[in-house]
């Protein structure tokens, strides 16, 4: 080659790879997923043992399940991994997402002021605890996002035979995240429906003590999808698909079942691969 075409491809080598990773190349794996796998800390410790072991590239985008999904719709996003299972069927039944899976699960907990006025504390029905916090009008900050966690809480207002308070003066819509959620919950002494991976990881426990869980209603599973690459020509179903792959495989669900102990005494999640 002559010498002033090698040093035309060295110049142009970097900018073409730099190009090639900024329109998503095959290297490359948008995730869109919720907060509570970020704010946990999990996302910490699997993307970097894929990234490993496949050399691909991710980009995380972590946002309410909602929201994730409607990336999917759009096509901005690979993969999905998110905890809204009614909003997962509907998103997979209108041919958004392929390959669904289920990953694993962990629970919702109610949590709330060290005063509980509305004297919750201790039960096991969710429902019925939500119930008591409106009839006492006793604060309540919702996440008010169209997160898996505010679809969760919606079901439960329901099942307690409520509609959702709305625009009622001691009900809080925060639009924020888990993790702000909650901040938000413990600087004004109010209630708040979380996810225990996320409560364990940002809150303390004294100023926002456990109040209700174990109630079947408040498990909380977990699915990832591939967006459907016949709708978006540009997805990448390879890196996403290996991503699937690795997320049910048996030693990241061991991983999985491992996360949280050592600093919990307790594994933040279950790993559930059918």
């Amino acid at each position: 080659m002559p010498s002033r075409l090698r040093t035309l491809a060295a110049l142009l080598g970097p900018l073409l790879f730099l190009l090639a990773a900024s329109c998503g190349g095959s290297g490359t794996l948008i995730l869109a997923t919720t907060t509570s796998t970020d704010n946990s800390g999990l996302l910490d410790e699997l993307v970097p043992a894929f990234e490993q072991q496949s050399g691909v590239s991710v980009k995380v985008i972590a946002v309410g399940s909602g929201a994730a999904m409607a990336m999917g719709e759009r096509g901005d996003a690979d993969v999905l991994l998110v905890h809204s299972p009614d909003a997962v069927d509907e998103f997979v039944a209108a041919g958004f997402g392929v390959e669904r899976a289920r990953v694993m699960f962990n629970d919702f907990v109610i949590v709330g002021p060290p005063s509980d006025p509305a004297g919750i504390a201790g039960g096991e029905d969710a429902a019925a605890a939500l119930r008591t916090i409106a009839e006492a009008g006793a604060r309540f900050i919702s996440r008010g996002d169209d997160s898996g966690t505010h679809a969760k809480e919606k079901l439960l207002w329901a099942v307690a035979g409520l509609d959702v308070p709305g625009r009622a003066e001691w009900y809080v819509e925060a639009g924020q995240g888990m993790g702000a959620t909650l901040t938000i919950a413990a600087a004004t002494g109010g209630y708040v429906l979380t996810d225990r991976a996320t409560y364990l990881v940002v809150a303390d426990g004294s100023e926002l003590p456990m109040l209700i869980s174990g109630d079947p209603l408040l498990r909380n599973i977990y699915d990832v999808i591939i967006v459907n690459p016949e709708l978006h020509a540009d997805t990448n179903v390879d890196a996403a698909t290996e991503f699937r792959d690795y997320l049910l495989s048996a030693e990241t669900q061991e991983r999985i079942d491992r996360f949280g102990r050592d600093r919990f005494g307790q594994s933040l999640f279950t790993g559930d691969a059918e």
